[in-house]
C-alpha cells in the first residue's frame, strides 16, 4: 500500500507544471496543477506564475508569451528551438532535415527561335524568289501540264511554263500585302480599343460601328469594295482586308484593355493630368504586347485567305502574273496530270499563315504562371 501511494505521489509530481507555466483549455487542470500555473478562464483568485499569460479560455492571441518561464510538453517546439531551413529540430532529439528548394524551370532560349525559323525562311524565300527564279515566268519551257524533269523541276502549267519559276515569282505581291494589312488593322484596332476603353462614350460607339461591320460577309465586302474601285489591284485589296478586318480586332482589343484601363496606376496617371495620348502609348498599350502580337498573327492569316480569295476570283492579279492563289485556279483542270501545279502553292499558302502565327505567339511574352517543382 505504501509502495502505491509512492508511485502516485511521484507521477502527481511529474505532471506537474513549473512555476509560471500557463495552461490552456485543454491542459489538466485541478490539484494536478501546480502554483503558478492558470487553467481554463483565470479570475482574480488565480495564482498565474511569473512570464505566463493565458487569455480567455486559456487561448493566447497576439499577445502569447514563450519566455523562459513556460515549460513546453514533449510535442511542443520551443521559442528557442524553432529554426526554419536546413536547422530545424525538435526536443526529441531528432537529426536536422535538408531544406526544401523550389526550382524554377527557365526557359530554353532556342525554343523561340526554332519557332521563328521557318516563317523566317519562307517570307525571305517569298520577298527575293523573283530573282532565283531559274527561268521567264511567262515563257514556255516544257509542254502543258507536263511531268517533272530537268527542264522543270515540277513540271509544267497549263502553257507550259515552268512550275518552280512561277512559284518562286509568285509570293511576294501575296505576303507583302498580308504583311501591310495586318500591320494597319492591328494599330487601328490597338488606338480605338485603347481609346473605347479609356472613354466610354467613345467604345461605345465604336462597338457599335464594329457590330455593323461585322455583319458583312468577307467575300462579299471583298466584291464590293474590289469591283466599285476599277483599277484598284492590290491597293484595293488591302482596303478590304483592313475594312473587313478592324471590326473583330477592335472588340479584342477593348475587352483586353478595359482591366488595364481600370487598374491604379492608370488612375493616377489620368489624375495626375496625363492627357489620353500618353494614357493609351504609355500606360495602356505596353500592357498589351502579348495580345497584339497575338492579334498580329490572326489577322495576316485572315489577310492572306483573303488576298488568297482575291487572286482566286481573278480580282487583283490578272494572267500572265504570277500569283499563288491565281496558279490554283489557272492550273485546277489539269490536277490530274501534273499535281504539282496545284498542290504546291497550295501547301505555300497553308505553310505561310501556319509559320507566321507561330511566330508571333513566340514573340509574345509570356505571361502564365511557371511551374514550380519542390525536390
Amino acid at each position: 500500500m505504501n509502495r502505491i501511494r509512492q508511485a502516485a505521489a511521484a507521477l502527481r509530481s511529474q505532471r506537474a507544471p513549473a512555476p509560471g507555466a500557463a495552461t490552456g483549455a485543454g491542459d489538466v487542470t485541478g490539484p494536478d496543477v501546480g502554483p503558478g500555473a492558470v487553467a481554463g478562464v483565470t479570475g482574480a483568485g488565480d495564482d498565474v506564475g511569473p512570464g505566463a499569460v493565458a487569455g480567455v479560455g486559456g487561448a493566447t492571441g497576439a499577445g502569447d508569451v514563450t519566455g523562459p518561464d513556460r515549460v513546453t510538453g514533449a510535442g511542443d517546439i520551443a521559442a528557442s528551438d524553432r529554426v526554419v531551413g536546413a536547422a530545424r529540430s525538435t526536443r526529441s532529439g531528432s537529426a536536422p532535415r535538408s531544406p526544401r528548394v523550389l526550382r524554377i524551370p527557365t526557359a530554353v532560349p532556342w525554343r523561340p527561335a526554332l519557332r521563328l525559323f521557318p516563317a523566317l525562311v519562307l517570307i525571305v524565300l517569298a520577298l527575293i524568289g523573283p530573282w532565283l527564279a531559274p527561268h521567264a515566268i511567262d515563257i514556255p519551257v516544257t509542254g502543258p501540264y507536263a511531268e517533272p524533269d530537268s527542264a522543270a523541276p515540277l513540271g509544267g502549267d497549263l502553257l507550259g511554263r515552268d512550275v518552280l519559276s512561277r512559284l518562286l515569282a509568285g509570293g511576294r505581291e501575296l505576303v507583302v500585302s498580308a504583311l501591310i494589312a495586318a500591320f494597319v488593322v492591328t494599330a487601328l484596332a490597338a488606338v480605338l480599343g485603347a481609346v473605347g476603353a479609356l472613354r466610354p462614350a467613345v467604345g461605345r460607339i465604336v462597338d457599335r460601328a464594329a457590330d455593323l461591320l461585322i455583319l458583312l460577309p468577307a467575300v462579299l465586302g471583298l466584291l464590293l469594295i474590289a469591283l466599285s474601285w476599277p483599277g484598284g489591284g492590290r491597293l484595293a485589296i488591302i482596303t478590304a482586308a483592313v475594312v473587313l478586318g478592324v471590326p473583330y480586332a477592335v472588340r479584342l482589343i477593348a475587352s483586353a484593355a478595359a482591366p488595364v484601363a481600370a487598374s491604379g496606376y492608370v488612375e493616377a496617371a489620368a489624375a495626375g493630368g496625363e492627357h489620353l495620348w500618353h494614357l493609351v502609348f504609355r500606360e495602356l498599350l505596353p500592357n498589351l504586347r502579348a495580345v497584339l502580337l497575338a492579334l498580329f498573327g490572326l489577322r495576316f492569316v485572315a489577310a492572306v485567305y483573303l488576298v488568297s480569295t482575291a487572286g482566286f476570283l481573278q480580282i487583283g492579279p490578272q494572267p500572265p502574273a504570277a500569283d499563288w492563289a491565281l496558279m490554283i485556279r489557272e492550273n485546277g483542270p489539269g490536277v490530274m496530270l501534273n499535281p504539282w501545279a496545284v498542290v504546291a502553292p497550295s501547301l505555300l499558302i497553308g505553310l505561310l499563315a501556319m509559320t507566321v502565327n507561330l511566330a508571333a505567339s513566340a514573340l509574345a511574352p509570356q505571361i502564365g504562371r511557371k511551374a514550380v517543382s519542390l525536390r
